[in-house]
């Protein structure tokens, strides 16, 4: 260790934080073209150096803390390479390859030392074991803006879910249709964070009124990025490094993304099927009920993947006969907690209805649940964000 050794001197465990203030004197090369060399550090350039810091942060580091962390490891691979043995000790062309913690950082990956690029790997590694959620709400398009001319208002939304989501550098492909089938594909450099049940989890997301706008944020707020100054032993929810405008306060949630779109722009892109709409919505080829939008993050940062369905009118009572389930004597059972449960997104349909039918006909107001299928964004934008972004988080 020749940098790290340096800048540790005579301290051979050195917690987190301090790791993480070596990173961030020596991230410059984040989200910029390298077009000077004399704007790069020899530090930042030296593979040896973020080799050691991944076995300090990630290693060592992890089993001072009794293996709180997820136990998988990432190592990005260097553009061109072939990778052997992956974590099915199959070959892969992947961008990258995961293996399950050790304690020996070269054990981990052995013959295949030569074709990581270490730095990367760093930075994926540190995105990935921190922790995330996503906001999806539904507010209105006037206290936006009113929220928008003056921050320090607060953002009251009309209706909210909360979800914790996890980074991952590879894309889920969910299939629309009832089979719901999946499958998975490299999505780095662009990190995703999906949600596997976005059916039932925003089953009442629903815009009905055209002052509605869909909104959508993600933020991290605990796990790696976010580690305590006084050390390890300390609760993770502890300080982080980034500091807000006011000095001496500390930022415990950073906002990765914010972004929302107004009913009408969701309604055009949902009423014209396979026609794209520029660069902000534009539909999947999708043939069935619901379908798949594509909205581009402000700035064309980042990319929200939505299923959007129109929501038929359930204000007419039910016919049929009622299953037995339903009709049990023994009160508040299981079969009723259900039923409570999955009258959620009915209720929010008569409500969608009957709030339309107050300004418009039917024909003209379509109720639209919107649900969420994931974010994707590019690992140098997250990366940045979770060292250097110092403004207050967006609060829902």
């Amino acid at each position: 260790m020749s940098h790290l050794n340096k800048m540790l001197g005579d301290k051979s465990q050195p917690t987190r934080y301090e790791l993480l203030s070596m990173v961030s004197k020596h991230s410059r090369l984040l989200g910029k073209t390298l077009t000077d060399e004399d704007d790069v550090s020899d530090v930042e350039m030296d593979s040896q150096f973020w080799h050691d810091i991944i076995d300090l942060y990630f290693g060592h580091g992890r089993e001072s803390r009794g293996r709180q962390d997820d136990d998988l490891v990432f190592f990005v691979s260097k553009k061109g390479s072939q990778v052997h043995g992956s974590i099915d000790n199959v070959e892969t062309n992947s961008p990258y390859f995961v293996r399950r913690w050790a304690p020996k950082l070269d054990d981990l990956v052995g013959e295949n030392s030569i074709n990581v690029d270490w730095r990367r790997s760093f930075y994926l590694n540190l995105i990935a074991h921190t922790s995330f959620s996503v906001t999806v709400a539904i507010c209105s398009h006037q206290v936006l803006q009113q929220y928008q001319t003056g921050k320090d208002r607060p953002l009251s939304p009309i209706y909210k879910v909360v979800k914790t989501v996890y980074a991952s550098p590879s894309r889920i492909n969910f299939h629309l249709d009832s089979t719901k089938e999946v499958e998975t594909t490299p999505a780095y450099p662009d990190i995703c964070f999906a949600v596997d049940d976005f059916d039932s989890t925003f089953d009442a997301v629903v815009l009905n009124d055209t002052d509605h706008c869909y909104c959508v944020l993600l933020n991290a707020h605990d796990g790696a990025a976010f580690p305590s100054e006084l050390g390890e032993q300390v609760s993770s929810s502890g300080t982080s490094l980034r500091t807000d405008k006011s000095p001496g306060k500390m930022n415990s949630k950073i906002t990765l993304f914010s972004g929302f779109v107004n009913y009408q722009m969701v309604r055009e892109a949902y009423d014209a099927g396979r026609t794209g709409f520029g660069s902000l919505l534009s539909l999947s080829n999708s043939s069935s009920k619901t379908d798949r939008i594509y909205m581009k993050g402000p700035g064309g940062r980042g990319e929200v993947e939505v299923a959007v369905s129109g929501v038929p009118d359930q204000s007419k009572p039910e016919s049929g006969p009622h299953s037995p389930i339903q009709i049990s004597k023994r009160g508040l059972g299981i079969g009723t907690i259900f039923r409570q449960a999955a009258s959620v997104a009915t209720m929010a349909a008569k409500q969608a209805y009957a709030a339309a039918s107050t300004t418009q006909t039917e024909e003209e107001m379509l109720p639209l649940r919107c649900c969420l299928i994931s974010i994707s964004l590019p690992w140098e934008h997250i990366a940045h964000d979770l060292l250097f972004k110092g403004s207050p988080p967006v609060n829902l």
